[in-house]
């Protein structure tokens, strides 16, 4: 296996434990340094790690020991991590959105391919045993040739669970950026790129109510559109439509259907790794669930570092900068669609993401087995 990837991480906030507790241990990876704006929590995380240093977040895009930068920070600020770490001729994977808007995303897989290294982007779950069943199925003929999908995400809002919810409000929030980017990363996975889209979008309330934490019934301003509709015209021919709300309390839509012409098949929440896949076939009397035939199982927030640390040079890696940029030119085409109204043509493209083989989750893991969260 060669020595571990060091690894340097930025932003740890919430998100942040969920990839330690993935990375923590694994014999592909070390931690070597760690940084936030929070000098205290950066030398608490650091003394969970041996070796790792808890540094500023100059230091860290600067430091010898670090080859890839995990860039876990607000949406905001996604851009400038990951310019600062190219600069230094550092890899880096992000959090999604790749930056907050199309010309940051833009700059960074430009400055990448420049410096000769590497951009990686969530999401990676879809590259879970949920979406990447439900790919192989569509790619078996198991429903025809693929017609439309709907995709649907209604939520009454982050700011019920986050403590610090402010961002998902801001310049790089709303339903679309921030959740967005599960639902179109595995239609890309499911029915390739798109071309182009027509959107319509809200901002229905001007003001959120934070509903824990130490902030608790603090209110907080809207600056984002908080409802998103639009439909996506895929390359070749499907058509989408696709709904993502903060406005809603619930729903009863599956979180991704695709139909075809000779069945229809249901996809579990992409935002999840796994989660059960069911098709209904032309003809046919009921669902029926299939079972876990391709992903990496087990999976847990991190595996797409991991695979992106695997891929080293020999493949694209699943959760690539270019898949990121095409996401998020899909997502900011939706939004001037509906502020000019009209139909948007995308300019990038990409190839979807060569599929996930069935992986045991002791193989991704590398045969230490992942710890449980703290």
């Amino acid at each position: 296996m060669g020595d571990p990837h060091r690894v340097g991480v930025v932003g740890l906030g919430v998100i942040s434990r969920a990839y330690l507790d993935t990375l923590a241990g694994h014999p592909a990876v070390r931690i070597t340094a760690v940084a936030d704006l929070d000098a205290s929590r950066s030398a608490a995380v650091a003394a969970e790690f041996p070796g790792a240093e808890a540094l500023s977040v100059e230091e860290l895009l600067s430091s010898p020991e670090v080859d890839t930068v995990l860039n876990l920070t607000v949406p905001a600020a996604h851009a400038e991590i990951a310019l600062g770490a190219i600069g230094h001729g550092k890899n880096v994977y992000g959090e999604k959105p790749l930056a907050a808007g199309l010309p940051g995303a833009q700059a960074v897989v430009e400055a990448a391919a420049k410096a000769g290294v590497g951009v990686g982007c969530a999401p990676d779950t879809v590259l879970g045993t949920g979406v990447q069943t439900a790919r192989a199925a569509v790619e078996a003929g198991r429903i025809g040739r693929p017609q439309f999908a709907s995709a649907v995400m209604v939520t009454p809002g982050h700011e019920r669970w986050h403590p610090h919810p402010d961002f998902y409000y801001t310049d790089g929030g709303g339903p679309l950026l921030d959740m967005g980017p599960y639902y179109l990363t595995s239609l890309v996975h499911l029915l390739g790129p798109v071309r182009a889209v027509i959107g319509s979008a809200g901002r229905l309330r001007a003001e959120r109510v934070i509903g824990s934490g130490p902030r608790a019934g603090e209110r907080i301003p809207v600056e984002v559109d908080s409802h998103v509709s639009g439909v996506l015209e895929h390359v070749k021919g499907a058509l989408t439509t696709l709904t993502t709300s903060f406005d809603g309390v619930a729903t009863t839509a599956a979180p991704i259907e695709v139909h075809g012409d000779a069945g229809t098949l249901a996809v579990p929440d992409p935002n999840h790794f796994d989660g059960e896949v069911r098709l209904f076939e032309l003809g046919g009397t009921e669902w029926r669930a299939l079972p876990p035939s391709a992903g990496y199982a087990g999976a847990a927030r991190g595996v797409g570092l991991l695979d992106f640390i695997a891929a080293d040079g020999q493949r694209a890696p699943r959760a690539n900068g270019e898949l990121a940029l095409h996401v998020l030119e899909t997502m900011s085409a939706l939004l001037r669609s509906s502020a000019e109204g009209r139909r948007i043509e995308l300019t990038t493209s990409v190839e979807p993401p060569v599929p996930v083989p069935l992986t045991p989750a002791d193989e991704w893991q590398g045969g230490v087995g992942r710890p449980s969260a703290a």
